[in-house]
């Protein structure tokens, strides 16, 4: 499980509904009518943006925000040097058994393609098809998150103005008026609260493993097509290490001068 994500969902509910509970009657801010107006408008308006089907998978989808992450770069470019090694000893057709024991379909699938001789051109358009379509359904999911995000606040307004009116109609009535004045407020709260706590960090969280798997997988190509070409294992493993150091440099993990010191190396 991703620690990351559950610390956060548990920090931010605690010290929200912390703050709510030390400063009086917690039971103020629990409205059915409002959770039905922003849950239920949020609900309907995806799915009148999307259908049942992808609904059903965004759920499925989300599960990668609360597991750990497998992508770990450095044992694929482990595993890739020992292919190109074994490949540059014993020949391409000596990789075909020990890529029918790999968990990876998408480094399975390049393998064998290499394996049967198919033309480095070819191997690369393939797997960079099947690359794009995993960017582009990522990125799908991802907009689905941010259109609830965009939905949440809208509905609360929706009910906030609900409220008003509710309020403006019984003005001779000081209970309705309480109710109404309730639900205006407590449904823009409701409505901000499930974007900007939920919504919004999903769709982030999904965008970084997207780019954790994307990145894993332009790796895994650079490093079949190096393989194919009969490189020398150890250039393999400097091209690979190369995008370890352009990852870390993004995230500001590697010093300017330690990145000069790589590309002098390999250059």
């Amino acid at each position: 499980m991703d620690l990351s994500t559950v610390v956060g969902l548990v920090l931010g509910l605690t010290l929200i509904l912390g703050a709510i509970v030390m400063k009086g009657n917690w039971l103020i801010f629990i409205s059915i009518d409002s959770a039905m107006i922003v849950l239920g408008g949020t609900i309907a308006g995806t799915l009148v943006n999307y259908s049942f089907g992808m609904l059903k998978n965004l759920i499925k989808h989300t599960k990668k925000v609360f597991s750990d992450s497998d992508h770990n770069p450095s044992e694929v470019i482990e595993i890739m040097v020992g292919f190109a090694e074994k490949a540059r000893r014993e020949g391409l057709l000596a990789l075909e058994d020990e890529a029918q024991e790999l968990q990876n379909e998408f480094l399975k699938k390049g393998i064998q393609l290499v394996v049967d001789g198919t033309d480095p051109e070819l191997v690369k358009n393939i797997l960079q098809t099947r690359l794009s379509f995993l960017e582009q359904t990522d990125k799908k999911y991802q907009e689905m998150y941010k259109t609830m995000a965009t939905l949440a606040p809208a509905f609360g307004m929706i009910g906030t103005l609900i409220g008003l009116i509710q309020m403006l109609a019984t003005l001779d009535n000081p209970d309705a008026i309480a109710s109404g004045m309730a639900t205006a407020l407590i449904t823009t709260l409701y409505g901000s609260f499930l974007a900007n706590y939920l919504f919004i960090p999903l769709a982030g969280k999904l965008k970084v493993r997207s780019e954790e798997e994307i990145l894993l997988m332009e790796l895994m190509i650079e490093g079949l097509l190096s393989i194919q070409a009969g490189e020398n294992p150890r250039i393999v493993e400097e091209k690979l290490k190369a995008f370890l150091i352009s990852e870390e440099q993004e995230l500001g993990e590697v010093p300017d001068e330690e990145l000069e010191m790589a590309v002098g190396e390999n250059a």
